[in-house]
């Protein structure tokens, strides 16, 4: 029993030790989104929780809405709806022009469930911009997307499970136009290793620390034009998918 308990007490001695050097490897990163139990902030640098955080905000659209709203995001909250089997949101919001650090969509008045626009934002601020800037030396003016919600199964089968589209927690993106006008697209220029290539590789794998599911032409030719992002709630450990 002695032994038992001796071995008991280096295990939670250990434990705590291990958790002490996570809580200051997170400090001394500057990322307070490393640790689980941090409230969510979309201005903070993303971190390893960051995504999970913003995927729960599924099951509390009042603390969805005050996150967008601490991080400057313009955006009207869209009236519930509501459809054939599973479809409809009830926490839908559409993005409106002029928020800080704002980007603008193609086709115009982007709608969206709540999470997927807390994570479209910070993949902007984190991804998208940054990566631009490192290939091309200027902005991403624009992101064209062939939208979000669409009251159907997935693929539009008869059959089967409801798409994330039918509760508008996905959104298809199709490609980005810089500030000089130059458009890529994930359908022309995702093969290859020029620098749109590389830009389309970077903001796909900035998008898998931030939605549950990120879907690209490498995973099948369904994919073969767009990226399919979504924040499928899977639970607080549920699998991601990055592909």
């Amino acid at each position: 029993m002695r032994a038992l308990r001796h071995t008991a007490g280096l295990l939670v001695f250990g434990g705590i030790a291990v958790a002490l050097a996570f809580i200051a490897w997170a400090a001394l990163r500057g990322r307070p989104q490393d640790l689980p139990w941090t409230p969510l902030d979309l201005g903070q640098p993303v971190g390893l929780f960051t995504g999970r955080k913003i995927t729960a905000l599924a099951e509390d659209f009042p603390a969805c809405r005050a996150a967008l709203d601490r991080a400057g995001v313009r955006y009207t909250a869209l009236p519930p709806r509501s459809g054939e089997g599973q479809c409809g949101y009830r926490d839908g919001v559409r993005f409106a022009a002029g928020g800080a650090r704002q980007i603008a969509y193609s086709p115009a008045a982007l709608g969206v469930a709540c999470p997927v626009a807390a994570g479209l934002a910070m993949w902007e601020w984190n991804v998208v911009q940054p990566a631009a800037e490192a290939e091309f030396g200027q902005r991403v003016a624009t992101i064209d997307h062939f939208g979000s919600y669409s009251c159907r199964r997935i693929y539009g089968r008869d059959a089967g499970t409801w798409s994330e589209h039918s509760t508008a927690d996905a959104v298809d993106i199709a490609g980005f136009r810089l500030a000089d006008g130059t458009r890529i697209t994930v359908a022309r220029d995702w093969t290859g290793d020029d620098d749109k290539a590389r830009f389309l590789r970077r903001v796909r794998d900035g998008a898998c620390k931030l939605f549950a599911t990120t879907l690209s032409p490498d995973y099948n030719a369904a994919h073969h034009d767009h990226f399919h992002l979504d924040q499928a709630n899977r639970g607080a450990m549920g699998w991601r998918a990055c592909r």
